[in-house]
């Protein structure tokens, strides 16, 4: 029985013969959004029912257009709803009526037609009528979807009363005008009054209160509300197919209210969301909305970069996850991260080529707005300590060999003939510190860097881009700050004197390594100091040797990649021979400069990064049947020993054949080279160096641990741009390559050499794998394509090509 008060003190009482509550529900708000009225005239709450501006009592109506009758039935009941919120515990033994729970709960036996609803998956809640018992348990079924299928006891959830011979064409009608019924205001009406009557009920009785009727579709529309309602009613109590259902505590209901909001606004949002991705996703590459549109709302900001971390895998919570997974859902996608990237891709979030690695290592590419501040101060007002004692080396011829595309110019050469015919040869370093003092904003900055980023895609300075390049950098036919190694060569190409100065050097030629080879070719005599530089070169070269040094000279690939933001960028692929005359001149002179400074280190107690590696005892001729070059370096690279690093005295280096090595040639790119200098210049000027060999050793295992991770960086970005520029050859294209070494079988390493087609050769010199025929050897020449790449999975396989 379901009572609702009425004017004048009666009672309105919903009984057999009344109007069922759906009767009431023609219009309505949600009670608790309506403030209650009060009739003063009576002194008394009444509620009034209206429906079409007719006026609805019991049997009869006059016209009423003053209120709503629904809304003061649901202000009565509002109002109820708070006279008992000290009621809360509604779970009990007995009904209202003192029927006992187990009574309710007593089960039907399932025959042969009986319409009944049960669970087919974790998904799905089906329909179906009974056909035929399947064994001692189970029971054939036919379903909503005319398929008949076995189910278990346990996967029936319910047995609509007084179906008893359903006509299975009738079942999608039947579940239409259920679906029909399902109105949770009438839900919400009957919870209030179960509430206050602390009455339990069953989908039948529910039914009978609500729409007046326990008929098989009123039990079944009932049943579907109570099962599917989480705000409102809990179950006390399931026995086989039958439950009882509780009215929540008010309190409860109002948390899981406020929840539900909650979701349904987080719904909305994530459906907005995902509109936004396939409204983009559609669009063609050039009118995709720009990356800084989607952080301008901070909503959708958290959404799309839960995606973008859920695609590098450096998810911050499992709350990112879980958005992440929502949203991918929603767009029918896999909840993986490659899910995640194609989906940031297609948007344009993300640019075809993008750097993965760049973004989950967490590499700086940018410098902040107050560290930029800094270095263009430096650049206006710092003066330079070290001016009245520069050495004005102007006049000499000075080169300055680098690759094409650098940027940041850190060391540059020279060379005089002294009268006894023995070699001076200069090796100028640029003077960062003629602007940075340690522990300053920008110098904290660098070593927080550690070094410069070198990619195929651009580069990430250490300091920031002005200062690097318009005051640190050695720039052609402008007198420049630096600190100049002067060494004279004994005829053996030992060190037979040196000096280490501050200085003033303007640099004549700005060469790249080709050009640099071009003009030691061309043998010119006007440019007799290169040719100085390249005697000295291999004086030293010499020397080294005789001192233990090993050849690990190989081939490095180094690809430009030319606007990265398209989809198919241009590339350029070079490839560098280590044993190119200009690049042994350079790898030279800076071996000799590092022993130098080494030395001069040495001599003055210095705290340095002294590098060296342990003499590894190698015998150099039990490679000698291996071809010179890549094929023995490889070998040779194999079995040597780690590098050392000491902060007090210098250690031999074996593998440079010399006693002693300093990295100082790239201050403006390395940031330990930068600390060498700090404590090379403090002793120039007379002062204590700035660091003690403890504190040059902590900064040092900082620097190095970010060093290892960009050599990282720059070696999966290097990889995936090559395998990108071989997945554009003709598939036809016929590779040279040299086995370095056998990894498994007839599994070889390889160093792709060259490439060639009826009409063009271009170098390689890209490592790789492949099976090889029986008989060929380590340092044997094979002709491989490509049968397989994948630049995004790091996935390149070679075939070799059997000749006839």
């Amino acid at each position: 029985m379901m009572a609702v008060r009425a004017v004048n003190g009666g009672s309105l009482f919903r009984s057999g013969a009344s109007p069922p509550l759906l009767t009431f529900c023609c219009r309505f708000r949600h009670f608790s959004s309506s403030p209650f009225r009060r009739n003063y005239e009576l002194g008394l709450r009444f509620p009034i029912f209206c429906c079409e501006n007719q006026f609805l009592g019991y049997g009869g109506g006059c016209s009423r257009s003053a209120h709503s009758l629904v809304d003061c039935v649901m202000k009565e009941l509002a109002a109820r709803h708070r006279r008992i919120k000290v009621r809360a515990n509604v779970k009990m033994r007995l009904t209202s009526s003192g029927e006992l729970l187990e009574d309710k709960l007593v089960n039907r036996e399932l025959k042969r037609g009986f319409l009944l609803e049960f669970k087919k998956d974790s998904d799905r809640i089906l329909l179906g009528i009974a056909q035929r018992p399947d064994g001692k348990k189970n029971w054939m079924v036919y379903d909503q979807n005319g398929v008949t299928s076995s189910i278990k006891p346990q996967q029936i959830t319910y047995i609509i009363p007084g179906e008893e011979n359903f006509d299975q064409t009738e079942i999608s009608k039947f579940l239409e005008k259920a679906q029909e019924n399902l109105d949770p205001i009438l839900l919400e009406i009957a919870w209030v009054e179960l509430l206050e009557k602390n009455t339990l009920v069953t989908a039948e009785e529910l039914a009978e209160m609500i729409f007046g009727s326990a008929e098989p579709l009123e039990s079944y529309s009932a049943h579907l509300l109570l099962s599917k309602d989480e705000i409102y009613f809990t179950v006390l109590e399931t026995k086989g197919f039958r439950s009882i259902y509780g009215p929540r505590p008010t309190g409860q209901v109002e948390e899981l209210l406020r929840k539900k909001l909650a979701k349904e606004a987080a719904e909305k949002e994530l459906q907005d969301f995902v509109q936004l991705l396939v409204s983009a996703k559609a669009k063609p590459a050039h009118a995709k909305p720009p990356k800084s549109s989607w952080i301008v709302d901070e909503k959708i900001q958290y959404k799309i970069e839960s995606l973008e971390a859920y695609a590098i895998d450096a998810c911050k919570s499992d709350e990112q996850r879980k958005t992440s997974g929502m949203i991918l859902k929603a767009m029918g996608l896999t909840k993986t991260a490659s899910s995640a990237l194609n989906l940031l891709i297609n948007i344009g979030y993300f640019p075809v080529h993008v750097n993965l690695d760049l973004l989950k290592l967490n590499i700086l590419t940018d410098h902040s707005d107050e560290i930029i501040a800094a270095a263009e101060s430096l650049l206006s007002e710092s003066s330079d300590l070290d001016e009245m004692n520069r050495k004005d080396l102007s006049h000499l011829k000075v080169y300055a060999i680098d690759v094409d595309e650098a940027d940041e110019l850190d060391d540059a050469l020279s060379a005089t003939r002294l009268q006894d015919g023995r070699i001076r040869v200069w090796i100028h370093v640029a003077d960062p510190t003629r602007y940075v003092e340690p522990g300053s904003i920008v110098d904290r900055e660098a070593m927080r860097r550690g070094t410069s980023v070198f990619l195929p895609t651009g580069t990430y300075p250490m300091f920031p881009e002005k200062l690097a390049m318009v005051g640190m950098s050695i720039k052609q036919g402008e007198l420049c700050n630096a600190v100049s190694v002067s060494v004279v060569l004994h005829s053996d190409g030992s060190i037979a004197e040196y000096s280490v100065q501050n200085s003033i050097i303007k640099p004549t030629y700005m060469l790249t390594y080709e050009s640099a080879t071009e003009l030691l070719h061309l043998n010119l005599e006007e440019e007799a100091e290169l040719k100085m530089l390249s005697e000295a070169a291999s004086l030293r070269l010499k020397w080294r040797r005789q001192q233990g040094a090993i050849d690990t000279s190989t081939l490095e690939t180094r690809i430009k990649v030319v606007n990265p933001e398209d989809s198919e960028p241009s590339m350029n692929l070079y490839v560098e021979n280590q044993e190119d005359p200009a690049m042994r001149l350079v790898s030279e002179m800076m071996i000799l400069c590092g022993e130098v400074v080494a030395t001069f280190g040495s001599c003055n107690n210095l705290p340095l990064p002294y590098r060296g590696q342990p003499q590894s005892n190698i015998d150099i001729s039990a490679f000698s049947h291996l071809p010179e070059g890549p094929v023995r370096s490889s070998a040779i690279v194999k079995i040597m020993r780690a590098a050392e690093i000491d902060f007090r005295n210098p250690i031999r280096h074996g593998a440079l054949g010399i006693p002693g090595y300093v990295q100082f040639t790239s201050p403006i790119r390395r940031y330990l080279d930068l600390l060498a200098h700090y404590q090379v210049k403090a002793f120039l000027r007379g002062e204590s160096p700035p660091f003690s060999a403890g504190q040059l050793e902590g900064m040092a295992s900082i620097v190095n641990m970010q060093v290892r991770v960009v050599r990282r960086l720059s070696s999966s970005s290097l990889h995936y741009w090559i395998i990108e520029f071989l997945r554009r050859q003709p598939r036809e294209k016929k590779y040279r390559a040299l086995i370095l070494k056998f990894i498994k079988d007839r599994i070889a390493a390889l160093l792709l050499v060259e490439a060639r087609t009826f009409s063009s050769y271009f170098a390689v010199g890209l490592q790789a794998s492949a099976w090889v025929s029986v008989g060929t050897q380590v340092g044997d020449e094979v002709e491989v394509q490509v049968e397989e790449d994948h630049p995004r999975d790091d996935v390149l396989s070679l075939k070799e090509v059997i000749r006839n």
